[in-house]
């Protein structure tokens, strides 16, 4: 096992990852940019590291400064968490020939995945159910284009092969609309991404986003931990999420976490990794594969029981799984919602110093954040502050739990999106289960304030 792991990045996920090393017996070397350096995490670390000034592109994304740190301190491994570079193939790679353990999967498998192009054509390879839609990359030919979306259906999407975020997507209704959709899509890409390549899927009108979670070794054991429905989402970016998903039969998410699981030992996937579907009419496509923990992991660790940043932890120092899929039972239902430091119907970033920062508590209760009284939320990154995260029996009691600890959690001298999950804990539609992706916009759109 590791002796000491530097964590290469900040928030919440940092603290998560400091935490783990710390009942695991790992010193953990916490790395922090000027804007950061009353951080929670900073103020409890092992080492701490400054690599640069506020903005991400000179300190977290500052990959010879990253690296640089791993060497002072004779750190054995580095967990990029999520963000920044941890789907980074190129970031990886130069871990790992720098003489580091890199938590999370190769290179190869990051690289596979992250072009979404060769993550679909090896998924179709592995059996897993993809959106129907182009084979590959859109040709320049505009004749080609049209015959493709023909065949295909309207409405389609365009997407960016590199894109990722909720960024370089399209829906296109009509023919006289796809040349110039297609256009548009491939010069963001390439200005967003570096990358101008473009792809084509039949859009669902009325899908759930659905994820499944897996864990793998290099000895080719993986387990997929239940599945996540994430579909409570504003511009492409998740709100809330709960586990298990709503409705869905326990079959079909057992056969489609059977396909996931065969995928990765076909492609030699190592660590924590989480397939991305739509689901409709009772079938599951999937859209991508996220090479590293996601936000919303400590839902599936509730009903599961599994620690998966311990497990990401284990198996990067050669480990084997230390459960097999027969040992994983699904318990209860647990939701999460994330707190951002953001006005709560015009989603405008609110950066500033808290006055006052009270957690909620009680029974089946967690609550994931770096902050506390008199942090100062900085403007440079991400506007999510902290995850409230509930654990019940069953679905009516964590939603009850997550109501009582939204009332109770106080958070003053910043805005935040708290009033918004609050009203959405007692909505009717989301209550009864099963709502759509496009649901939350929609809601948005009847209750402008």
């Amino acid at each position: 096992m590791f002796k000491k792991i530097l964590v290469a990045n900040r928030g919440e996920i940092a603290l998560r990852i400091q935490r783990a090393c710390r009942e695991m017996g790992i010193k953990a070397v916490m790395v922090y940019s000027e804007a950061d350096r009353e951080a929670k995490y900073v103020k409890l670390a092992d080492e701490a590291v400054c690599i640069g000034p506020a903005p991400s592109g000179l300190s977290y994304l500052n990959m010879p400064a990253l690296i640089s740190a791993a060497e002072v301190t004779d750190a054995e491994a580095i967990h990029p968490g999520y963000g920044f570079l941890s789907e980074n193939a190129d970031f990886a790679e130069r871990v790992e020939k720098s003489g580091f353990q890199f938590i999370g999967p190769t290179p190869e498998n990051i690289r596979m995945m992250g072009d979404k192009v060769s993550a679909k054509q090896a998924m179709i390879k592995a059996g897993v159910p993809c959106v129907p839609g182009s084979d590959g990359e859109l040709p320049d030919d505009a004749a080609t284009i049209r015959r493709t979306a023909k065949a295909v259906g309207y409405p389609v999407i365009i997407k960016a092969a590199g894109g990722g975020g909720g960024r370089g997507m399209r829906v296109v209704h009509t023919e006289a609309a796809l040349i110039n959709a297609v256009q548009m899509t491939k010069a963001e890409a390439k200005a967003a991404f570096g990358n101008g390549a473009v792809y084509m899927e039949k859009y669902l009108q009325n899908p759930r986003h659905i994820e499944i979670q897996i864990l793998a070794d290099k000895f080719k054991n993986v387990v997929y931990l239940g599945e996540r429905d994430c579909s409570m989402q504003r511009r492409h970016q998740k709100v809330l999420e709960e586990a298990p998903a709503p409705g869905i039969p326990r079959k079909l998410i057992e056969r489609i976490g059977e396909r996931c699981a065969a995928a990765c030992k076909k492609i030699g996937y190592r660590g924590a990794g989480t397939f991305e579907f739509l689901y409709e009419n009772g079938e599951f496509y999937f859209i991508e594969m996220n090479t590293r923990v996601q936000v919303e992991h400590p839902v599936t660790e509730l009903i599961t029981g599994v620690d998966i940043v311990r497990t990401q932890i284990m198996v990067a120092a050669g480990e084997k799984l230390p459960f097999a899929q027969r040992q994983i039972t699904i318990n209860g239902h647990a939701i999460e919602c994330r707190v951002n430091a953001e006005d709560p119907y015009k989603f405008t970033p609110s950066p500033g110093r808290i006055t006052m920062w009270h957690p909620p508590g009680g029974p089946g209760v967690r609550v994931d954040s770096h902050v506390y009284t008199n942090y100062y939320v900085p403007p440079n990154y991400d506007s999510m502050v902290g995850k409230i995260i509930v654990h019940g029996d069953t679905r009516e009691q964590a939603m009850a739990r997550m109501r009582t600890a939204l009332l109770e959690t106080v958070i003053e001298g910043i805005n935040t999106n708290i009033p918004l999950h609050r009203e959405l804990m007692v909505d009717a539609k989301f209550m009864a289960g099963g709502t759509n992706i496009h649901y939350l916009e929609e809601w948005l759109s009847q209750h402008k304030r």
